[in-house]
């Protein structure tokens, strides 16, 4: 694609393009951005929580009803944590990293009782069980209007191709790509610049087959002007185990048996899993109650209960 000359910067960029870009993306944002998704219409730092946690290796149309659902069963922090936390890993049961629940329920306690609410300060949020580096700026950012990077997988992958002319963006993401974010960055505005950028490379600007024909960032993109070329072309990578095969999916089945109703003895689970996976069923066993998601009692396996 051809490029305008004009003065550049002695990074090879004209000093006007980040600010160009920026603009671009806001247009595209207002028209095609995602802005029915329901945790976008709170700033409810609770309820962004969740839809973070939630989010987390899950994709977006699975979360929807399962975060209205938890909502209307828990509408605010204490409610949560209030609550047993059998039926909290109930209410999560089908959306997988049961262990999310669980970290979920200890930060919504551990907020309450250090801070009185869920605070919007990046680090205090980081400081909480389970919340990560991530989760902690996006609540900042999506709750609190803070001016702070929230580097997901998307975000990097427009900042890396756009800015920086890489095609790809894989965490732990480098400082070359989170400086470029920050300094992409609006003075004010950060919650929808950011929001606009997840939209954007979740549906444009995607890992594979991106539409760079649909992108409002065409015109600068310095990866589209390099000729798209791949950031780290290596050996393929190794093709991933059918899910029903790994331990999580185990896992998740045992989650699935101790949420219907009576604690089980564990010869009594390890039958009802696929062969593959009798064997190890006292491993995986032993690793829910490392999580706290389930507990033997008398010699039968149930949920965690509290207390």
């Amino acid at each position: 694609m051809a490029r305008s000359s004009r003065t550049t910067t002695s990074a090879g960029r004209a000093p006007d393009e980040p600010s160009r870009l920026r603009r671009a993306l806001g247009r595209w944002y207002r028209a095609k951005g995602r802005h029915d998704l329901p945790w976008r219409l709170t700033r409810d730092p609770y309820a962004v929580l969740v839809s973070e946690v939630m989010l987390q290796q899950t994709q977006v149309e699975r979360v929807r009803a399962r975060y209205e659902a938890w909502l209307q069963r828990w509408p605010t922090a204490s409610s949560l944590a209030e609550a047993p936390a059998a039926e909290v890993i109930r209410e999560w049961s089908g959306l997988g990293y049961n262990r999310r629940a669980v970290n979920l329920q200890r930060a919504t306690r551990e907020a309450l009782e250090r801070f009185g609410r869920i605070p919007l300060d990046e680090a205090k949020l980081a400081s909480l069980p389970g919340v990560g580096p991530y989760t902690a700026a996006a609540v900042a950012c999506f709750a609190g209007g803070r001016r702070t990077v929230a580097l997901d997988t998307n975000v990097a992958r427009v900042v890396a191709r756009a800015l920086l002319g890489q095609g790809r963006a894989r965490p732990p993401y480098g400082r070359e790509v989170r400086e470029a974010a920050e300094a992409w960055l609006p003075a004010r505005g950060a919650r929808d610049h950011q929001l606009a950028l997840m939209d954007l490379g979740a549906t444009v600007c995607r890992a594979s087959s991106p539409a760079c024909e649909a992108c409002p960032l065409a015109r600068d993109c310095a990866w589209l002007a390099a000729g798209r070329p791949e950031a780290n072309p290596a050996a393929p990578r190794a093709k991933a185990p059918p899910f029903e095969s790994t331990a999580r999916f185990a896992r998740g089945r045992i989650v699935a048996m101790l949420a219907e109703g009576a604690p089980l003895p564990g010869d009594t689970i390890a039958a009802r899993l696929p062969e593959e996976h009798r064997a190890a069923c006292p491993e995986y066993l032993e690793a829910l109650a490392g999580d706290g998601i389930a507990v033997l009692r008398e010699g039968r396996w149930g949920l965690a209960e509290d207390g």
